[in-house]
């Protein structure tokens, strides 16, 4: 194989670029994938219980933070992003989470053509291998492995029957028929370990001699022949590289990067590359904006008479777990952030649900990101689904090394804070149910006497956070806003595709990784079709 010319040269192997990898190198085509982090070799990548320790490790995380901005409490707040092979798929929370088919009959309404639910089903289930659930909604062969919980701790059933208590229907699958109200978390895992797309996609494309893999190459710009993109340029162990594609670029660097790498190479809006010194190649006025994220508020309980991830995370109750981890493969590290979760609508006129409640049998250090408290504690997470508040992702300068600057916007929209607070009276109704009303101590964050919706609007926006689910900034649609057409070529720019959750017009409803592959299998599909029509 020749060491800079391919087919198809992929930036980025995240959630969507490995299977991007996967399944265009399966036909034989030559294939680059350009990844600027390193081999996802770090041991707590694959153990579940180890997701705490990645999210602050520059190792293998961009360590992103979001700018002050008033409308959530002047904080920059942490935005970890994978920065190694499977990208934030190697140091999320694991959770398998479609959406509501709603959400994709949304963005075919707004002209993405070919995105509707019943279009896309197809590529999820495509996607997954599970053993439960309705065949009708469910994979049975793909690559990526889905599980439920092997280890469920007392407190996520007594959570599943007190939202039962509470008026909240339960759902024995949520990414099956029934994608409304309670139920239990499904995990990317491969067994005992995690299932990221670089140990499920792009394990079995690796034994393909028509896959080349390149660590710690950080795409620097894409090279372009007047409106034609034609490479990538890169930087890897201090030496300046390029790469070409015959065929196509994917860029697919997420919702931070993939903006980031067209405006440094001059596909952008115009008047802000000129700005920063950028020459303008096409001028996208939407690349950069419509950034859309999960931003979420927490209410906290202290428990008795239950066991919480807490006390399993210390001596000597540790010791056992790790024992139990390596002898059967269960236990307290095979979880991951959230055990159950409800999906609920924040008024009734609503065609679907705009809510989610995480639980998780667990509390956390306020003063450290996902740090377990000594103290046992349960958490309910509370996360408007569909925010209308948008946000932008711009270069700061010219240079492609530089951090671009990320302003999310959060609860700018008055809808987004009204939803909140439609949260925290769910939340509430949830904890005072019988269930787990009889082990609940105290309510310490907010506290019991955080009962105004003022006083709640405040807490929101001094400690909410984001859950990671940043999306939009490369829209795809066929206005002229949209970066991308509904089969994900930039507009403007020929041999360019943008395939990754920048390209989502708006946040499905939940996580936001199960999408992600399903765009990057959907995506590979359209490519592959388009060069058998040539």
């Amino acid at each position: 194989m020749s060491s800079d010319s391919f087919d198809y040269v992929i930036v980025g192997a995240g959630s969507a670029g490995c299977v991007l990898a996967d399944r265009l190198s399966e036909g034989g085509a030559r294939v680059a994938l350009l990844e600027a982090g390193p081999p996802d070799r770090h041991p707590f990548i694959h153990i579940p219980a180890g997701v705490r320790n990645l999210l602050h490790d520059a190792r293998v995380n961009w360590m992103y933070a979001s700018e002050p901005e008033a409308s959530s409490g002047n904080r920059a707040i942490h935005w970890p992003r994978g920065r190694v092979l499977g990208g934030s798929s190697s140091i999320n929370g694991m959770l398998y989470v479609r959406g509501n088919p709603a959400d994709y009959d949304g963005w075919a309404q707004q002209g993405c053509r070919g995105w509707s639910w019943d279009e896309v089903l197809p590529f999820f289930r495509r996607s997954e291998r599970y053993a439960g659930g309705d065949d009708a909604f469910r994979g049975r062969e793909g690559p990526l492995e889905v599980e439920d919980y092997r280890t469920i701790l007392p407190l996520t059933h007594r959570f599943v029957e007190a939202a039962r208590q509470a008026g909240f229907p339960v759902s024995a699958d949520l990414n099956g028929a029934e994608p409304e109200g309670a139920g239990y978390s499904q995990m990317t895992r491969l067994g005992r370990f995690r299932g990221s797309t670089a140990r499920t996609y792009l394990a079995r494309a690796r034994k393909r001699p028509s896959l080349r893999v390149l660590t710690d190459a950080v795409a620097t710009r894409l090279l372009m022949d007047g409106r034609r993109c034609t490479g990538v340029a890169f930087r890897q162990g201090g030496v300046e590289r390029t790469i070409t594609a015959g065929r196509e670029v994917i860029v697919a660097g997420g919702a931070v990067n993939s903006p980031h790498l067209l405006q440094v190479s001059g596909i952008g809006p115009a008047e802000h590359l000129r700005s920063i010194g950028v020459e303008v190649r096409h001028d996208s006025p939407g690349v950069g904006r419509n950034l859309s994220d999960h931003y979420v508020a927490r209410i906290v309980h202290r428990v008795k008479d239950a066991v919480t991830m807490n006390e399993l995370s210390r001596l000597p109750r540790v010791a056992g777990e790790i024992l139990r981890y390596v002898l059967r493969g269960d236990g307290a590290l095979t979880f991951g952030v959230t055990s159950a979760m409800v999906f609920s609508r924040s008024r009734e006129a609503l065609a679907s649900p705009d809510l989610q409640l995480l639980f998780t049998p667990a509390s956390y250090d306020a003063a450290r990101v996902l740090q377990l408290e000594r103290e046992p504690g349960i958490s309910l997470v509370i996360c408007p689904t569909r925010p209308a508040s948008r946000g932008t992702v711009m270069a700061a300068s010219a240079d492609p090394l530089a951090r671009p600057l990320i302003r999310p916007n959060y609860l700018s929209d008055p809808d987004d804070t009204r939803v909140m607070l439609a949260g925290f009276e769910q939340a509430r109704r949830i904890y005072a149910a019988p269930a787990l009303a009889a082990h609940s101590v105290a309510e310490i964050k907010p506290g019991p006497n955080v009962t105004r919706a003022d006083e709640l609007e405040d807490f929101a926006r001094r400690e909410g956070t984001t859950l990671y689910h940043p999306v939009g900034t490369c829209r795809m649609g066929e206005d002229p806003t949209a970066v991308v057409d509904s089969r994900l070529r930039v507009h403007g720019v020929t041999g360019l595709r943008v395939i990754d959750a920048s390209v989502m017009p708006e946040l499905t409803t939940g996580n936001t990784n199960a999408p992600t592959i399903m765009i990057g299998e959907k995506g590979a599909a359209m490519i592959l079709e388009d060069a058998r029509s040539r």
